[in-house]
């Protein structure tokens, strides 16, 4: 199993960007994605995710400017990211877990992390 994130880059606050989150060897229709952050000297911290069954949540951050939807003909999760502000800026990373609902906003419970993509957000 492999997860690539990518679509990150550097852009001004206002702006927008579309991360990816592609996979190989396990179906998205089975699991959920989750898109987590971590800032430099921050520790990692969710920001949205996607269900097998199509449900979404997000970080309270995030919410209103951030959209994640499932390609499954792609086996692909993106994040749409608007209105991007400088606090944004952090290595965007997903991962997938089976775990109840009420904990998929908790790190340890994914796996197959990917190897992350920067977003860095000027102002």
């Amino acid at each position: 199993v492999q997860l690539q994130a990518s679509g990150g880059g550097l852009v001004r606050a206002g702006d927008s960007l579309t991360l990816s989150c592609a996979a190989s060897g396990v179906s998205f229709r089975r699991h959920t994605v989750g898109w987590f952050r971590q800032a430099p000297g921050n520790e990692r911290e969710f920001v949205s995710c996607f269900s097998w069954d199509g449900k979404t949540k997000y970080a309270d951050p995030v919410k209103g400017r951030f959209t994640i939807s499932r390609d499954s003909a792609k086996n692909t999760v993106y994040l749409q990211m608007n209105s991007l502000k400088p606090e944004d800026t952090a290595v965007y990373y997903c991962a997938i877990t089976n775990t109840i609902w009420g904990r998929n906003t908790e790190e340890n419970m994914y796996r197959n992390w990917g190897q992350g993509t920067q977003v860095t957000v000027s102002s």
